[in-house]
């Protein structure tokens, strides 16, 4: 049994949506957030960074530095840019583009659920990062970015939501980015009592994306004494099937093969695997147990052989963690993909084409592309304890920060 919990959004008003709605800052190019900032009065990348037009600066993930946003966020809800429903509300909310559909519901994941591990983990977080969001909670008291929640498809769900997409939606718009977002509403008594019937029959819950947001979240709970069925005991989230969800690859960038030529390198590769170099990348068929290596403008493939996968343990068989075990320690010395500098990563929006550029570019001696993981890997990782490596998977719909907040005032 899951928990899904209405809640009083505060959003941008029908006219602002767009000019609201924004991807985390750290995912644009310095000067077009600059661009963005200094043109769109609306954006909510001035909460975010709500020092731009000011010459006193405070220090990052810093009390003072919050207390701006605060007032940010205050003043856009003066100013009228945010509204606040009147009646609490589940938010269907649909994101199509070149890459697929998906459609799921904004709503409060339950900090008890997590708790009990009802809502699922697959990977560690670090204490600090922690503190540092959970001190942003109780001081801006809102909640702007959802974690991104799935679960198996229900449906009773799917025939709900096509009911509702066929009205039209509260939000409608498209970004440069050529995704449509579109947001419905849902208030009505007998929809929120079907839903809540679905996610009775819904027993496991798992974290996709988020997990430092919602441990954050779990431990701004705890620090503020939240009542068990009051706001503070739920986190904003986003709920998805796991159909309706695209896990891509994660990909490797090496920077410096540890003093190897190019040669040496390839041949204590062949002393481990068998190494084929591919003529016509553009018409392989990528596969699990195939790691891929682009390095001196060609293309390579590295198969793996059956003694390197534990059948027994999910996570060590990974393709990311027998990269990172068979080659990346032993061979280039790299031990720890999280401090590390000689290695970056690359998600698989970019394909194999952005490895190529970036090596190119001499901005990498190589790259490394991997066959991404499954729905079955993850959850498997995820039932039975396990943290899978860094950066082992890139999954969409990535969410736009600002469409519908989650209060944290009262309780």
């Amino acid at each position: 049994m899951a928990k899904i919990r209405p809640f009083k959004a505060i959003r941008p008003s029908r006219d602002k949506a767009y000019l609201v709605a924004t991807r985390p800052y750290y995912a644009y190019k310095k000067h077009v957030l600059a661009a963005k900032l200094e043109t769109n009065p609306y954006t909510f990348l001035h909460v975010i960074n709500p020092e731009f037009h000011e010459d006193d600066k405070t220090e990052p993930n810093s009390v003072e530095r919050y207390q701006k946003s605060r007032e940010r966020l205050d003043e856009f809800i003066d100013d009228g840019v945010f509204i606040q429903d009147e009646i609490e509300s589940l938010y269907l909310y649909r994101q199509s583009s070149e890459k697929g559909e998906f459609v799921g519901l904004i709503g409060g994941a339950s900090v008890e659920d997590y708790k009990a591990d009802k809502i699922k983990k697959h990977e560690a977080t670090i204490t600090s990062r922690e503190k540092h969001f959970s001190d942003y909670l109780r001081i801006v008291e809102c909640n702007a970015e959802p974690v991104l929640l799935f679960h198996r498809e229900h449906e009773t769900l799917n025939t709900l939501f096509d009911k509702i997409m066929k009205e039209r939606p509260e939000y409608e718009f498209s970004t440069t980015q050529r995704i449509k977002h579109e947001i419905w509403l849902i208030q009505e008594t007998p929809y929120l009592e079907l839903i809540h019937a679905a996610y009775d029959e819904i027993d496991d819950i798992y974290i996709a994306d988020g997990h430092h947001r919602s441990a954050s979240s779990v431990r701004y709970s705890e620090e503020v004494n939240a009542a068990k069925d009051g706001l503070r005991n739920f986190f904003l989230a986003y709920f998805i099937s796991e159909k309706n969800m695209q896990i891509m690859d994660y990909n490797r960038l090496v920077h410096d093969l540890s003093g190897l030529t190019r040669e040496e390198f390839l041949e204590k590769l062949e002393e481990k695997f068998e190494v084929n170099l591919i003529k016509d990348v553009e018409h392989y068929e990528r596969k699990m147990r195939s790691i891929l290596l682009y390095i001196g403008l060609s293309w390579y493939e590295i198969k793996i052989p059956k003694e390197m996968i534990n059948p027994n343990d999910v996570v060590d068989s990974l393709d990311t963690a027998i990269l990172t075990r068979e080659i990346l320690d032993p061979i280039l010395g790299i031990k720890d993909l999280k401090i590390d500098s000689r290695i970056s990563f690359i998600n698989g929006v970019k394909g194999l084409e952005g490895i190529e550029e970036t090596v190119n570019e001499e901005k990498a001696i190589c790259g490394f592309a991997l066959f991404p993981v499954t729905v079955q890997q993850l959850k498997a990782a995820a039932d039975n304890n396990k943290i899978m490596p860094p950066k082992s998977t890139w999954i969409e719909p990535k969410l736009r920060s600002g469409l519908t907040m989650y209060p944290l005032n009262h309780d």
